[in-house]
């Protein structure tokens, strides 16, 4: 499902920016056919508003924040050009299993301090926690991504599942990941954030 290498040599520029999308299998199109995710769905989007932008998956099925933490810095190596926005888009797997949120914080601060440090600009997708977790967790949980965008100044984007989660005639049988339907919608609500985020970034 990831598939994040890009021609050597491939130069992205305002006119033609490279978007990554970093994250689990919610970027990754997981359950979909490659036309169908959410990746190609962005950039046929993109392109439709006259935005000349590719869209690369760097989505991987099933990682947490400290697994998409460890791939990171391949993962940019392996794109073939700095990218003009990267989209984080992760925690949902931390959630599910019901690891410590200090964990998933910190392992997300350590992916936008990096992003930082290469001056690579950042949309931050948020997450929710599911209520079969407790108020104490579900507040702490949907806490990170406003401090985390605070902390490091980057936008957010507050719910990448927004109009989709809980809407069974938009998800796949397994209740989680949105189906070709849901991903249109995904795209559609995201899609104002991405183009100010590509607005604000600093020209080459």
């Amino acid at each position: 499902m990831f598939c994040a290498v890009a021609p050597a040599g491939l130069a992205a520029s305002p006119e033609a920016p490279l978007i990554w999308a970093f994250g689990d299998s919610l970027s990754a199109g997981y359950g979909l056919p490659p036309e169908a995710g959410f990746t190609t769905k962005l950039e046929t989007a993109l392109r439709r508003a006259g935005i000349a932008a590719t869209v690369r998956n760097g989505g991987v099925a099933g990682d947490t924040a400290a697994q998409a933490r460890a791939r990171l810095r391949w993962g940019l190596r392996g794109l073939g050009a700095t990218p003009d926005l990267v989209i984080v888009e992760l925690g949902a797997n931390d959630m599910l299993r019901g690891l410590p949120v200090a964990q998933a914080q910190a392992n997300l601060d350590a992916i936008l301090t990096e992003l930082r440090a290469r001056r690579i600009p950042v949309l931050l997708a948020g997450m929710r926690a599911a209520p079969n977790l407790g108020p104490d967790y579900g507040r702490a949980f949907d806490a990170l991504y406003p401090a985390l965008a605070k902390a490091h100044g980057v936008p957010r984007y507050p719910f990448f599942l927004e109009g989709v989660a809980g809407n069974r005639a938009l998800l796949q049988a397994d209740g989680m990941h949105p189906n070709a339907r849901g991903v249109d919608i995904v795209v559609g609500r995201i899609l104002p954030s991405v183009r100010s985020a590509l607005a604000r970034r600093p020209s080459h």
